[in-house]
């Protein structure tokens, strides 16, 4: 079969983000999307409201449930909600449920982008940093960045990643509005190796972190290289959010849903 890409993520009922963001960007790069379902949130495109996350042990059931049936070629992390699901993913690379050689990309999931805490931020940066070790890819926005290396400079903080055993860094400035286009940065082992500009499209986009963390792992369970998938899924992107959906057409600052159908 496809090659599997096996996702720790919660259900956005609007399907703009979360487990239905995973899904999507999957099977648009190519690879199966199997889910643990981490949290039920109650948002729409526009606001987070609340969310109840599941036990740790009932997502790790999920987990061992499709390790032991499908060809997993690589993991996704996006809401883990607790600390207790970070630790419980954490715990299933250090006793090798989830093998070592297994690329890891990890969306690290702080606060929703439609606004609302998904947690305590700092008690989820500290269980985040036991988790970053196993990490092959972590895919912070500029916050996240910052509040998981402690640094305000975003170079300094991606290096400061890697230093702390995440083998690569994609920095991503689309939630720094003062800047004009978008800037992105791919740092392997404390070294940039790429570096990106994306257009910086009118609107706001529900989903479009989660999308791109996504089909990146999408092209890694396709045997791409690292660079080769960030490229491929900056150019998807693009084209995913040019499309999106409207859902509040007469509000110019209404979030946007990424059409990860968009017709080529």
């Amino acid at each position: 079969m496809r090659p599997v890409v096996l996702c720790f993520s919660g259900l956005d009922p609007s399907g703009g983000a979360g487990l239905q963001a995973d899904i999507e960007s999957i099977g648009q790069a190519g690879a199966h999307a199997a889910i643990a379902c981490t949290a039920i949130t109650i948002q729409n495109s526009q606001q987070v409201f609340g969310f109840d996350a599941c036990a740790a042990s009932l997502v790790k059931q999920q987990a061992e449930a499709v390790l032991g049936d499908l060809p997993v070629r690589v993991i996704k992390s996006g809401m883990l909600g607790t600390t207790d699901n970070i630790a419980m993913l954490t715990q299933l690379f250090a006793e090798q449920v989830i093998t070592a050689d297994t690329p890891f990309v990890l969306d690290p999931v702080l606060v929703a982008n439609s606004g609302g805490s998904l947690g305590d931020e700092q008690t989820l940066v500290t269980a985040f940093r036991a988790l970053l070790p196993y990490a092959t890819l972590i895919t912070p926005n500029t916050h996240e960045l910052r509040a998981l290396s402690g640094e305000q400079d975003l170079h300094t903080g991606a290096q400061k990643l890697c230093a702390q055993g995440t083998h690569a860094v994609l920095v991503k400035t689309s939630h720094d509005f003062d800047s004009g286009d978008i800037e992105q940065y791919l740092y392997i082992k404390g070294e940039m190796v790429h570096q990106s500009t994306l257009p910086r499209l009118a609107g706001e986009f529900h989903g479009s972190g989660c999308s791109l963390a996504s089909f990146i792992a999408g092209r890694l369970a396709l045997s791409d290289d690292l660079v080769d998938a960030v490229k491929a899924a900056d150019s998807w992107i693009t084209q995913t959010l040019r499309a999106a959906d409207t859902p509040h057409p007469d509000d110019s600052n209404a979030q946007l849903i990424p059409n990860r159908f968009f017709h080529h």
